[in-house]
């Protein structure tokens, strides 16, 4: 299983890439929403994308707009940001997000999300 996980903070992408590592899960990063795109189509397929909503270049829902607009329908894609009020999670869940995680978060809640979208057992 591959994730690209997307987000300014070089902290919060090692963070993830250890949960994810810890999981068997190979980690490509990326630090704003444009160069997300580009890993993504660089033709290696991803099974989840993790991705920030405030970065520079180019937004996380912007980001996911795109790449739901582009093709990449099979994906799960999860928002992990620190955003936590209604009307950011519906806005990310109708551009096609999968699921939404709040920072700050831990391993629990991280594996609560990955197990809802399928990707390991709770």
């Amino acid at each position: 299983m591959r994730a690209l996980i997307v987000d300014d903070s070089r902290f919060v992408r090692g963070f993830l890439r250890g949960l994810l590592q810890e999981r068997g899960i190979e980690c490509v990063e990326a630090a704003d929403g444009q160069a997300g795109l580009d890993r993504l189509n660089a033709g290696v397929p991803f099974d989840l994308a993790l991705v920030d909503w405030y970065m520079p270049v180019m937004d996380g829902l912007e980001m996911l707009k795109r790449l739901r607009a582009d093709g990449f329908t099979g994906m799960k894609v999860m928002m992990v940001s620190s955003e936590a009020e209604n009307d950011f999670i519906l806005r990310a869940l109708d551009a096609g997000a999968d699921e939404y995680l709040m920072k700050p978060f831990g391993d629990e809640a991280f594996t609560e999300k990955l197990a809802m979208l399928g990707l390991v057992e709770d």
